[in-house]
């Protein structure tokens, strides 16, 4: 079996964290660096990634997480907040950064600048919103896969009050809002989830070919 199907069997939804065994600085630092270089649309990488280890802030989170336990239990807590604006200074903040990495005049990359301004331009607040919280759901992604790999535990969590976090971690004023929780960290022994079975479609539902 290829090592990516056994990271993916080995993974599961992680409901009680062990909150005395905490992520290396190694393991840390692997994290948030595949979350880096994560895919994005346009490459601009409209949101943020706050990591939370203040425990008093953490419990506050957990009250806005209906008391889900992993939330203030995990090693660490991820929290993905799309961009509610994108304005010209971030695109030209874009185009300044492409510019120094890859040594492109800056003029040469006009085009590009004004496709993505336009592309931004042409969507509704609510159409913008959608579109930078879809890239959120990229970066989960590759945190599942990451801690797969590297035997971490993680749980995926809509379930929480983006509006209170908002107010929490005062993103209104940094034009940004809580779309996706990721408590990080290592499964209680006590945890009864991993000993379940698997459930997925077979093949033969879940694929067509044409």
């Amino acid at each position: 079996m290829h090592k990516i199907i056994e990271d993916l069997n080995w993974r599961y939804a992680t409901k009680k964290f062990d909150p005395t065994l905490k992520l290396s600085e190694e393991q840390l630092e692997i994290i948030m660096e595949s979350l880096r270089l994560t895919a994005s649309s346009f490459g601009l990488q409209a949101y943020k990634i706050f990591l939370i280890e203040n425990p008093e802030l953490r419990r506050e989170l957990t009250a806005a997480s209906y008391g889900q336990t992993p939330v203030s239990d995990a090693s660490h807590l991820f929290i993905f907040c799309a961009n509610t604006k994108v304005s010209e200074e971030d695109v030209s903040a874009y185009m300044s950064l492409i510019s120094q990495e890859r040594n492109v005049p800056s003029d040469n990359l006009q085009g590009f600048a004004n496709g993505i301004q336009n592309s931004v331009n042409n969507m509704s607040s609510e159409q913008l919103i959608s579109w930078t919280t879809k890239q959120t759901y990229i970066a989960l992604g590759q945190l599942m896969n990451t801690c797969a790999a590297l035997r971490v535990d993680c749980l995926p969590m809509e379930g929480f009050d983006s509006f209170k976090y908002d107010q929490i971690l005062g993103l209104e004023t940094q034009n940004l809002t809580a779309t996706l929780v990721c408590p990080v960290g290592f499964r209680h022994k006590e945890d009864a989830s991993q000993h379940k079975k698997k459930v997925r479609k077979a093949r033969e539902l879940f694929f067509e070919f044409k």
